[in-house]
């Protein structure tokens, strides 16, 4: 039994040590591959392709970036990774019996993407909880914006705001347009079935609804919006 303890020891710090080399080397090296994009591609039939492109968060459109605050964490600037208010409110909502909401943050949404693996699982939920807190501590806000913008899934087989952008809207991603930004965050609740061009019907109450938050919300990138808070 104290050779099994010390096993389990041994390697419980073995996986705290190499997952937070991981999350370190991810602080400074672009992602070139994510779980999903495997899961898609091994899915995919002959002609499926993974669309995808790294580039710098100065390389991607302040409207994207402020897009997809407003549309999926508009407390991403303020919160440790967690939307304790949002999760709470979601779990009121689930426990009438209505359409399951969620409450994933920015920072959640980028832990489950880079590190992890599509299950609706507790045992999945409990490691993404594990590497949001380790990317909070160890990433700027800035650096989970960028890593989340080339990684999240914005169409079937395109990955990031890059091919998002050329995919949608045949342009690179640093010259897209408020209306275009809000387009591509209005898919992103199901980007395998939704079109940001042409939109639907649905797509575009979401994206009108998306462009007035923004409005509100101001027109502050991540950069300006940490110097405002100085």
């Amino acid at each position: 039994m104290k050779r099994f303890f010390k096993f389990i020891f041994k390697a419980l710090v073995w996986f705290i040590v190499i997952t937070v080399l991981w999350v370190v080397v991810y602080k400074f090296v672009p992602v070139p591959y994510t779980p999903l994009m495997g899961v898609r591609a091994s899915n995919g039939d002959e002609n499926y392709q993974t669309k995808h492109q790294w580039e710098s968060i100065d390389e991607i459109s302040s409207y994207l970036q402020l897009a997809v605050i407003c549309a999926e964490d508009q407390n991403f600037m303020n919160h440790n990774g967690f939307d304790y208010e949002a999760i709470e409110k979601a779990y009121e909502k689930n426990k009438t019996g209505k359409k399951l909401r969620g409450a994933s943050t920015i920072s959640q949404q980028t832990a489950k993407n880079v590190f992890l693996w599509p299950e609706r699982s507790w045992f999945r939920k409990g490691m993404e909880v594990y590497f949001t807190f380790l990317i909070e501590t160890l990433w700027s806000k800035e650096r989970i914006m960028e890593v989340y913008l080339n990684s999240i899934e914005m169409g079937d087989g395109v990955f990031g705001a890059e091919a998002a952008a050329q995919y949608w809207f045949n342009k690179s991603a640093k010259n897209l347009t408020q209306y275009e930004a809000a387009a591509i965050a209005a898919i992103l609740p199901n980007p395998r079935n939704y079109k940001a061009s042409p939109a639907s019907v649905y797509i575009e109450k979401r994206k009108a609804w998306i462009v007035k938050q923004m409005r509100y919300y101001g027109t502050f990138t991540l950069e300006e919006k940490k110097k405002n808070e100085r």
